[in-house]
């Protein structure tokens, strides 16, 4: 803040400095985030861009509370929240339906920026309220009692038993349904039973998804207007132009002005068709990368259960030390803005290829076929000659030999197209998966100089060494050692999330001791057979002393 003052006390005093470059906050007059001023007098403007410097901490002071009233997992943030939630939503909407259109780039694109808002908003206007229901409806009937409990213990059993790869054995009442089969086997690619997609990859993930649409909406407004408004103004002096040089199939060849009705409607209609294809392209990008970034969770997931287990060699090429280093924090702290980033160059980069090729394919197929400008004949000479069948049968192998040779000039030929195809594949391929930092662009050998997989490597090295779920539990165990009496320990049946235990002030004297037996030995049997552990583990200590005690005084 204190930078950004500056800049704008540097720009008002010394307008020489810097040669007279402007200041980093001058930019057109905008309104603030909540509400719009009107245009202050020229005295006035120094204050105004210092309420824009503290309308920085619009964001901040607003959405933080909102967002962090959920990991209070108590009553009054649930409240607090659904306020908050409910008070942002009321304020968006009414700002937006009492002045939905505004005067930069598009009448209705400030409208249309903010649904990715308030959709949020009203997600967690629903939301909130929902948990504040089921914490009034579980909490005061015991719902974290022995049933939980048990269910809780299995669950951690189930845990340990995956990180091991050791099957699942799971019974589902709705098994025999085939409604709930067919759901199951529709979410089964996006999450499973057992396991938790870490936090900041579900926020970059979101992060990219609004990005995409924040990058589709500048691409659709500032190409469709426009094409809209040429096409509006389109008059026949234009279209004599553009007849005369050869543009527009006209039956006046010379293209001298008179009647150029259906000249200027093939024109308008060359537009609107040019309009449809950028929109096809623009859905079609869109889609291709939302569905990459869902293959994305699906993949980040698998690495991460590949990694949980020990199985360094089934996610990199090399063999990785899951430590974390200076530059794994860095890339961690940057693999959101980096996911953002290049799913929005994927984007536009898949935008140019898609209207290329649709631009392409309607005006010399779609458009040559319905204005029956194309000959069919041509259609079915293609197919006939694409119908016939060459065999090669020689008798002897020098006569093969013989015919390569001879062949060898048009092979190279067709071996410059066979190249420019593969050219045209790879690019294709690459614009497509651009987005996920997950695979990398270039050969396993030199993976490692791709800034996004390199990054992407280094957030896996810190989520699975800080984060790993054998090394929560183990945590919460050495958490469980006896304590002198009168202090409050926490229960071993406390579990949120298979391995994530909560706090209770009731635990039920039925509750089976097996089962917490059972899930401690899946626990200890994990610990002692993961590979990723074994490295990190230390050797017997020398001294026989227990480690931690003093060594009693040598006797005389």
């Amino acid at each position: 803040m204190l930078g950004l003052s500056l800049l704008v006390k540097r720009k008002n005093l010394y307008q020489s400095c810097w040669h007279g470059a402007p200041g980093l906050l001058r930019y057109p007059e905008e309104p603030l985030p909540c509400f719009s001023l009107p245009a202050p007098p020229l005295s006035l403007s120094p204050c105004l861009e210092y309420w824009k410097i503290m309308a920085l901490l619009y964001y901040p002071a607003f959405y933080y509370p909102l967002i962090a009233c959920a990991t209070v997992r108590h009553r009054a943030g649930y409240l607090l929240g659904c306020l908050l939630s409910w008070c942002h939503c009321v304020v968006h909407i009414w700002q937006k339906a009492d002045c939905p259109q505004s005067p930069k780039i598009y009448r209705y694109y400030s409208l249309l920026s903010y649904l990715p808002v308030i959709f949020c908003l009203m997600v967690l206007s629903l939301w909130y309220p929902a948990l504040l229901v089921r914490s009034f409806t579980e909490w005061e009937v015991g719902a974290w009692g022995p049933k939980s409990l048990s269910l809780g213990l299995d669950e951690r059993e189930d845990e340990g038993r995956e990180f091991l790869g050791f099957p699942l054995v799971t019974s589902h009442p709705s098994a025999c349904n085939p409604e709930a089969r067919m759901i199951d086997w529709l979410t089964s690619d996006f999450g499973i039973a057992g396991f938790q997609v870490p936090l900041k990859l579900v926020l970059s993930v979101t992060m990219a998804v609004i990005a995409v649409y924040q990058v589709a909406l500048l691409l659709l407004v500032a190409f469709i207007p426009n094409i809209q408004i040429i096409r509006a103004g389109m008059t026949k002096e234009i279209t004599v132009l553009l007849v005369q040089f050869g543009l527009i199939p006209s039956e006046n060849a010379g293209g001298i002005p008179g009647d150029m009705e259906k000249e200027l409607a093939t024109v308008k209609h060359y537009l609107w068709a040019l309009e449809v294809c950028y929109v096809c392209s623009l859905v079609i990008s869109c889609l291709l990368t939302f569905c990459m970034l869902m293959r994305s969770l699906v993949m980040h997931r698998m690495n991460l259960q590949s990694l949980y287990r020990g199985a360094v060699l089934d996610v990199f090429y090399h063999p990785h030390e899951l430590r974390p280093s200076q530059q794994s924090l860095v890339c961690w702290m940057s693999f959101a803005s980096f996911q953002t980033a290049f799913t929005c160059l994927g984007l536009l980069i898949q935008q140019i290829i898609f209207f290329i090729c649709t631009v392409g394919f309607t005006f010399l197929v779609a458009i040559p076929l319905r204005s029956e400008l194309l000959a069919p004949s041509g259609w079915e000479w293609a197919w006939n000659d694409s119908a016939v069948s060459f065999t090669l049968s020689p008798p002897y192998r020098r006569a093969l030999y013989i015919l390569t040779y001879l062949l060898f000039p048009i092979n190279v030929l067709v071996g410059v197209l066979a190249g420019v195809w593969r050219m045209v594949i790879s690019a294709l391929y690459n614009a497509i998966h651009f987005c996920q930092l997950d695979i990398s662009l270039l050969n396993r050998s030199v993976e490692l100089f791709d800034p996004g997989y390199r990054t992407y490597c280094h957030y896996l090295k810190i989520e699975v060494s800080q984060s790993h779920p054998v090394m929560k539990a183990f945590c919460f165990l050495l958490l469980q050692l006896p304590s002198p009496e009168g202090q409050t320990v926490l229960k071993p049946t406390d579990v949120e999330e298979g391995i994530q235990l909560m706090q209770t002030k009731k635990v039920s004297p039925k509750v089976s001791k097996s089962k917490q037996s059972r899930a401690r030995w899946c626990l200890a049997y994990t610990l002692l057979n993961n590979p990723s552990l074994l490295p990190l583990r230390k050797t017997v200590l020398a001294d026989p002393t227990a480690n931690g005690t003093q060594n009693s005084p040598a006797k005389p």
